[in-house]
């Protein structure tokens, strides 16, 4: 059965990971899955509304690992995957879920991917993106007013006390276990260096990206 390259895609929130991770999917073409970290949350319909919104979504211990490790296993064994997906105003799981069948590449974007070692074994690419806490704050706003109901004084507020300290707890260390490190706004020969490396992996199955990490546009 056909092991696909699984890449990780780290960043704080609002960094642009999600926007690399779909201009590199695009660019790997259809050989390329692409899926998100966020839609592993932890369920949280049989708490009240109320204290859901309570609940720190910037600390890891918000998101299912359990599931995200099955999803890995599976995905590695080239076998398809159920993958949730997560209402982000309600704070709950949805009941629909889409099935993954992996092909040559499947690109993960999350805040935690690195975060532990058992998750850095998984990934034979990782890529750090790099972006200043008022570019990440100005994106998370256009973001959450839009997508998610917030309002922006809510939005900054939560930024202050929950996104940038759990950011340099959590986030930043990470961009040392990372195979390169982009800044954001990622330049076409970022995105073309990074898919370079990917494409070299699956050329080479089980070969190493890159024995140092690597900055493409600092």
């Amino acid at each position: 059965m056909h092991k696909p390259v699984q890449i990780a895609i780290v960043g704080g929130s609002g960094s642009g990971k999600t926007w690399l991770a779909e201009r590199l999917c695009a660019t790997l073409g259809r050989a390329a899955a692409r899926l998100s970290l966020d839609d592993f949350y932890r369920d949280l319909s049989p708490m009240p509304a109320a204290d859901r919104a309570r609940v720190n979504f910037d600390d890891p211990a918000a998101i299912d690992w359990e599931l995200v490790s099955e999803t890995l296993a599976a995905l590695a064994r080239g076998e398809p995957a159920g993958i949730p997906s997560y209402d982000f105003a309600a704070h709950t799981r949805r009941r629909q879920w889409h099935r993954l069948t992996p092909g040559d590449f499947v690109i993960w974007d999350g805040l935690w991917l690195l975060h532990e070692d058992w998750l850095r074994r998984r990934f034979a690419l990782s890529v750090f993106v790099d972006c200043p806490p008022e570019a990440r704050l100005e994106r998370r706003i256009d973001r959450d007013v839009r997508e998610r109901q917030r309002t922006p004084e809510s939005v900054r507020r939560q930024f202050q006390e929950h996104v940038e300290p759990m950011h340099g707890r959590h986030v930043a260390p990470q961009r040392r276990w990372a195979t390169c490190c982009v800044s954001s706004p990622t330049d076409e020969q970022g995105l073309h260096q990074v898919a370079s490396l990917a494409r070299g992996l699956a050329a080479a199955p089980g070969s190493a990206a890159a024995a140092a990490p690597l900055n493409f546009n600092p």
